[in-house]
């Protein structure tokens, strides 16, 4: 099954590879399921995703029968994890991860008892996942965000926490908790760098998954040679404006 594949290459810190989506568009959703990705994650965080267009984008991904279906969860509470996870995410990544209780958190949303605390309902999971609780269990990725100064305070312990799967960088938030004025500052480059080499250590020590969000292949393939174990490239929103802008500007030259 692709999620349990996925789930175990994550945690033997395999390379993978996935792409990040933010709009509510199946159709699309179900086409870059087609391009080779090893899983497509859907942010309901910050992207344009209701629960409907959530339910429908993992379907599409299902169509494709290629990559896993990953959800970056709202919130690190029981409902959105539960909910992400009963339509048929494989993974949910948890934003604003501080402490290692808040990972013990997400981590106990994300399993059935006797380990956690998820309500047992898997409405389109039980079709790809499980669908008993303990394969459910083994089968499903929890991960962590580190973005803020205490997550980064925290890494270490963060990354003991049991069952957690691995810890996901979230660049821009990254950047201004080491003291950026903005998401891109150069000003702090020596600090994020010295931050993102203290998280793949402290997941290389705890023997998870350490993965980074990149803007493009190029910087996925050399976040990936530097250690990190996977990386998402992002966003359909982003290369729709982008790859729209060149061929404008193609257009525009040629006159």
């Amino acid at each position: 099954m692709i999620a349990r594949d996925f789930t175990a290459r994550l945690r033997r810190r395999e390379r993978v590879i996935g792409y990040w989506s933010v709009l509510d568009s199946p159709v699309a959703t179900e086409w870059l399921g087609h391009v080779g990705y090893d899983y497509l994650a859907l942010d309901m965080q910050h992207g344009l995703i209701g629960y409907a267009g959530m339910v429908a984008g993992l379907t599409a991904i299902d169509a494709a029968h290629g990559p896993a279906g990953v959800v970056r969860v709202e919130a690190n509470a029981p409902t959105p994890i539960g909910r992400a996870l009963d339509a048929g995410a494989a993974a949910v990544i948890v934003p604003l991860i501080d402490t290692a209780e808040d990972a013990a958190r997400a981590v106990s949303a994300a399993t059935y008892p006797p380990v956690g605390i998820r309500s047992y309902g898997p409405m389109r999971s039980q079709l790809r996942i499980g669908p008993t609780p303990a394969a459910a269990n083994s089968e499903t990725a929890v991960l962590a965000m580190i973005e803020t100064p205490l997550g980064l305070q925290n890494v270490e312990s963060i990354c003991a926490t049991a069952g957690l799967t691995g810890v996901y960088v979230g660049p821009s938030d990254l950047r201004l908790a080491v003291g950026g004025m903005h998401p891109q500052d150069p000003a702090v480059e020596e600090e994020f760098e010295a931050a993102l080499v203290r998280i793949k250590a402290a997941a290389e020590s705890h023997g998870i998954a350490a993965g980074i969000h990149t803007a493009d292949g190029a910087t996925a393939a050399r976040r990936l040679a530097e250690g990190f174990t996977f990386a998402s490239v992002a966003s359909d929103l982003t290369h729709l404006k982008q790859v729209a802008a060149a061929h404008l500007k193609a257009a525009n030259e040629g006159l």
